[in-house]
């Protein structure tokens, strides 16, 4: 299984957090198969997201919805 640490890796490294990646850290998540280094990679992937460093596809699909809703 991929560790949470590679997903986050690859998301900074292109800058965006695809539907793909956030769902395949939800099941790891939810194993439980995770340690601090892991916890840790995903903090860092949280600052990148809330600093613009790292786009979302799940919140992008959501504000892009909400649009074509009011318009």
């Amino acid at each position: 299984m991929v560790q949470i640490r590679e997903v986050v890796k690859q998301a900074i490294a292109a800058g965006y957090l695809s539907l793909e990646a956030e769902h395949e850290m939800q099941q790891i998540f939810s194993s439980a198969k995770c340690d601090l280094e892991d916890l840790n990679a995903f903090m860092s992937l949280q600052l990148a997201a809330m600093a613009g460093r790292v786009r979302q596809e799940s919140l992008e699909s959501i504000k892009m919805s909400n649009f074509h809703e009011k318009n």
